[in-house]
C-alpha cells in the first residue's frame, strides 16, 4: 500500500468517526456508570494496568526497555515487575491501596516499580524528582506512602526523612552507603526467577491506581487520584488518533489497520521525566502496552537525543516545545540519520504555529501533532495531529471519541461555537478527585465534569483553541508553576512587603518566572539575598530568573488585587 499523503485531509472528522466507532471494531465505545455518572468508555481496552503488564509476558525477543547500553526484554522486563511485586507483597507487606512513592530519574527501575506495584493493586505515588527536600517530604507524608522507591540523588536529598516518618526505602543505583532501614534494588529483587509471577490481587477498572501530584493556585500540590481506567484511556486515545490521522486522508479501517500493522514496533524515545502525566500516560504507557520499545534518557540533551534515534531506531517522539525547539536548533541535526523517525508530537505546553514551520522546514516528511490536556483528565483529551495540525497549528485539536469538551459561561452555561469561556472535560480520563481534599474535589469536578480552569473556545468542526491559561500558571519547558507558590516563598524573606510573580516571555522555555518586589520601609533587599533565601525553599526552576526590587507600591485595584498586567508592562516583560 503506498504511503499516504499527509498534507491534504480527504474525509470528514464526523465520516472518519462514524467509521471508527464501529461496532464490533476496536474503537467500538459503550457507556460505565463511574461514581454514579454515566461515561462513555473504550469497549475492548485492557481492563487493568496488570493486563497491560501481562501482555509483555513471553515476548522473549522483542526489547521493551532501553537505557544507554541497557537492553531489557518485553519478558525480562515483565519477570522483574513481577518479582519485584511479590516481594512488596512479601517483604513489605504492600496490599491493594497501599501506596507506593518513586523518587528518581527515568531509570528502567522507575518502570518496574511502577507497574508492580500497580500490578497488585497498591497505587503508584510518582513524584517531581526536581523537588526539594521539603518538597519530597511532603508528597511522601500527604500521600501516607508505605514504601519508597528512589535514587541515590532523592535519597540525599530527604536527609533521613522517610526513617523519620517510618517509610521503608528501596535504593536504586546508589552505590555507597545506604541509611538505616534502606535495602538496595538488587537485595530486595533477588534473583529473578524465569517463572515469576505476579501475585494475586482483585483489580477491577475504576480502582485508584495513581497520584500525580499537579500544584495549586494556593502552593500547596494537589494529589490528582488516578484510576486503571484513567491510565489505560490514554492507551487507547493513542492509537484511535494515529488511525484518525490516517483514514482522514480516505483510508477505510481495515485499509488503516493494514497501513499501521505494516510499520515496525514502535520505539518511542522518552524525553520528559516519567513523574509527569505526559512522560508516564502518553509516553510510557502505549509503547509497552502495544509491545514497543520505551527508550530512557537520564536528562534531556538535544545532541543525546539526536544520538539516540540514529542508534535505537527511533520512531516516535513526544516533547514539550522547548525540547522540540533545541532539536531543531542543534548543530549537528543534519549530520544524524532520523530516518526512522515518523512521528513528533508536543505536549506539557502550547507549540508555537512557528514551530511547526521549523519543524516542516528542517526535517524530513513525518507527522507532527499536538495534545491537550492535564494531570486532572490523565494527559490526553484532545489531538490534532497530520494535515490537521498543519492547517490549524493553533488548535489543540478535536477530541478523542470518549472524550466531552465544552466550553462554559461563569454560571457553567455551554457556550456556542466560537465564544471564549472555561473549557470542560467529560470521559474516562477524568480522574476520581484530589486526595484528602474534598472540598478542592467539588470545586473542579462536577457531574463528572472537570473544570480545567483554561479559557478557550471550539470552532464549528469542533476544534478546540486555548486562549489563556489557568490562573496564574506559568509554563516553563513544560513545567507547570504557580504565581502563589513561588510568592509566598519569596514572602518568607523578612525584608519583603510585598511581591508580583509573572512570567517573562523566552525563546527557548516559553516563558520564565519573573518576579517585582517591593522591600519593606527601611529594609534593604539584594538580588543575590534573595536567591539566597529560596534555594532549599523552591525547585531550583521554579526559582524566578528575573528579579526587580521595585521602589514604589505594586499597581492594584481598588480591591486590592494586584495588576499583573500592569506588572509586566512596567517592567518591559509583555512582548
Amino acid at each position: 500500500m503506498a504511503d499516504p499523503d499527509i498534507a491534504r485531509p480527504v474525509r470528514s472528522l464526523a465520516a472518519v468517526t462514524a467509521r471508527l466507532l464501529v461496532s464490533g471494531g476496536p474503537f467500538e465505545t459503550a457507556t460505565a456508570d463511574i461514581n454514579g455518572v454515566p461515561t462513555r468508555v473504550w469497549a475492548n481496552a485492557p481492563v487493568h494496568l496488570r493486563a497491560v503488564l501481562e501482555g509483555s509476558r513471553g515476548q522473549e525477543g522483542a526489547t521493551a526497555l532501553v537505557y544507554g547500553e541497557e537492553r531489557m526484554s518485553h519478558a525480562d522486563y515483565f519477570r522483574s515487575a513481577a518479582a519485584f511485586a511479590r516481594r512488596l507483597a512479601d517483604d513489605y507487606g504492600v496490599a491493594k491501596g497501599d501506596r507506593v512513592a518513586i523518587a528518581m530519574r527515568n531509570y528502567p527501575e522507575w518502570v518496574i516499580a511502577f507497574f508492580a506495584a500497580a500490578g497488585i493493586g497498591a497505587i503508584v505515588v510518582p513524584l517531581n524528582s526536581w523537588w526539594t527536600g521539603g518538597e519530597l517530604e511532603f508528597g511522601l507524608t500527604d500521600s501516607g506512602a508505605k514504601v519508597l522507591v528512589a535514587d541515590a540523588e532523592r535519597i540525599e536529598r530527604l536527609a533521613g526523612a522517610p526513617q523519620r516518618l517510618g517509610i521503608a526505602v528501596v535504593a536504586v543505583r546508589t552505590p555507597g552507603p545506604l541509611p538505616a532501614g534502606t535495602r538496595a534494588w538488587p537485595d530486595v529483587l533477588g534473583e529473578v526467577p524465569g517463572d515469576a509471577a505476579l501475585p494475586e490481587a482483585d483489580l477491577a477498572p475504576d480502582d485508584p491506581a495513581t497520584i500525580f501530584y499537579t500544584s495549586g493556585t494556593t502552593g500547596v500540590p494537589k494529589g490528582a487520584l488516578g484510576s486503571h481506567r484513567n491510565m489505560i484511556a490514554n492507551i487507547m486515545a493513542s492509537s484511535y488518533a494515529r488511525h484518525r490521522a490516517i483514514m482522514r486522508l480516505g483510508l477505510e479501517l481495515p485499509e488503516a489497520q493494514e497501513f499501521l500493522g505494516a510499520l515496525p514496533p514502535p520505539v518511542i524515545l522518552c524525553v520528559v521525566p516519567l513523574f509527569h502525566a505526559t512522560g508516564a500516560q502518553t509516553v510510557m504507557l502505549p509503547a509497552l502496552a502495544t509491545g514497543g520499545t520505551l527508550v530512557l534518557m537520564y536528562r534531556w540533551d538535544a545532541e543525546a537525543a539526536l544520538r539516540a534515534v540514529q542508534r535505537e531506531r527511533v520512531t516516535a517522539i513526544t516533547a514539550v516545545p522547548a525540547m522540540i525547539s533545541q532539536l531543531l536548533a542543534a548543530p549537528r541535526l543534519a549530520d544524524h540519520d532520523l530516518s526512522s523517525l515518523l512521528v513528533l508530537s508536543s505536549g506539557g505546553a502550547p507549540a508555537a504555529p512557528a514551530l511547526v514551520r521549523r519543524a516542516r522546514g528542517r526535517l524530513h516528511e513525518l507527522l507532527l501533532a499536538q495534545g491537550y490536556g492535564m494531570t486532572e483528565c490523565s494527559a490526553t483529551a484532545t489531538v490534532n495531529g497530520g494535515s490537521d495540525y498543519l492547517l490549524r497549528p493553533d488548535s489543540a485539536g478535536v477530541p478523542v471519541a470518549t472524550v466531552d469538551v465544552k466550553v462554559v459561561d461563569p454560571a457553567g452555561a455551554e457556550l456556542p461555537p466560537g465564544e471564549v469561556g472555561e473549557v470542560w472535560i467529560r470521559g474516562p480520563g477524568v480522574v476520581l478527585g484530589y486526595w484528602g481534599r474534598p472540598e478542592a474535589t467539588a470545586e473542579t469536578f462536577t457531574d463528572g465534569w472537570l473544570h480545567t480552569g483554561d479559557l478557550g473556545r471550539i470552532d464549528e468542526e469542533g476544534f478546540v483553541y486555548i486562549v489563556d491559561r489557568a490562573k496564574d500558571m506559568i509554563i516553563r519547558g513544560g513545567e507547570n508553576v504557580y504565581c502563589a507558590e513561588v510568592e509566598a516563598a519569596i514572602h518568607e524573606h523578612p525584608a519583603v512587603g510585598e511581591v508580583a510573580v509573572v512570567g517573562v516571555p523566552h525563546e527557548v522555555w516559553g516563558e520564565e518566572v519573573g518576579a517585582v518586589v517591593r522591600p519593606l520601609p527601611g529594609h534593604r533587599l539584594e538580588e543575590a539575598d534573595l536567591r539566597d533565601h529560596l534555594d532549599g525553599r523552591l525547585a531550583s526552576f521554579k526559582i524566578p530568573a528575573h528579579i526587580r526590587i521595585a521602589g514604589h507600591d505594586l499597581p492594584r485595584n481598588a480591591a486590592g488585587k494586584l495588576l499583573k498586567k500592569r506588572v509586566k508592562e512596567e517592567q518591559g516583560w509583555d512582548a
